[in-house]
């Protein structure tokens, strides 16, 4: 399908942010949005990579680069994430997730790469301004419910850290007419009470750290106003559905794909025009 791309900037909070947009050429008429929210890696090519399938379904898909708020820290540039990323490819996985670990892996390196990895992973994996965040992704929707090509009906998606991101949006845009969480780690029990949207969960079977705190997801949102159906895949890691790193398994993205898309299909509605 033929795309038409651009990168495009909204205004939240006083600021602009930058965001990747996609939509599909030969619609013939207004579509469905997906508000596609970022991995801690930012809107890097994978992430572009999902805006534009999901543009190829039928979308207008609009990804916020959430360090694009303000002037970007010169240790979350492009480059220096990439090298991050790199470097944890080059580490058993559970280095990921123990900053303890991390930090000797970094030790290990030259001392001009070791000062670089640990300045970047310090505002990767440190303290988040979650609100502010959140706001600008809210203000994502709004901007999505703007576009021309839009139709108003709009659905979030997001993966890891915009998993989270996805689920807390539900609770407080109702705007959504749907979420998908991708291994995010669940909202709270308060914030799962208030979402109001039909939510959809895909988790890996061996990434304990977010599954297991699914259940307890799930039983809130079961006293809720909204419906929450969940798919566990078994022996799948952490980002099992990211195809640009060793965690990637097929099988369950494959899946899991097919199930996210016909959520949203569901509850989106059809093109309209």
């Amino acid at each position: 399908m033929r795309l038409d791309t651009e990168w495009v900037e909204f205004e939240t909070a006083g600021k602009t942010c930058s965001a990747d947009c996609a939509r599909p050429s030969a619609a013939g008429g207004q579509v469905p949005g997906i508000l596609v929210v970022q991995e801690v890696w930012g809107v890097d090519e994978h992430i572009q990579d999902l805006a534009e399938r999901y543009a190829t379904a039928g979308y207008v898909a609009l990804a916020p680069e959430l360090y694009s708020l303000g002037e970007r820290p010169e240790e979350l540039a492009p480059a220096r994430i990439a090298a991050v990323k790199a470097f944890l490819e080059t580490v058993p996985p559970p280095v990921w997730t123990d900053s303890e670990e991390r930090s000797r892996a970094v030790d290990r390196l030259p001392d001009g790469e070791r000062e670089q990895i640990t300045g970047s992973m310090a505002r990767l994996f440190g303290p988040r301004d979650w609100e502010g965040q959140l706001q600008a992704l809210g203000d994502g929707v709004r901007a999505l419910h703007d576009d021309p090509a839009c139709n108003g009906l709009i659905g979030a998606v997001g993966w890891c850290m915009g998993g989270a991101f996805s689920g807390r949006l539900a609770a407080r845009e109702g705007g959504l007419a749907a979420a998908a969480i991708f291994y995010g780690a669940p909202p709270s029990a308060e914030e799962a009470a208030a979402i109001t949207c039909p939510v959809m969960g895909f988790y890996g079977g061996d990434d304990a750290r977010i599954t297991e705190a699914v259940p307890d997801f799930a039983e809130v949102m079961k006293r809720g106003r909204a419906g929450f159906e969940y798919h566990v895949y078994p022996n799948a890691p952490h980002a099992f559905f990211n195809d640009t790193r060793r965690s990637y398994r097929v099988d369950a993205a494959r899946d899991a794909w097919a199930r996210c898309l016909t959520f949203f299909a569901s509850h989106l509605g059809p093109v309209t025009g």
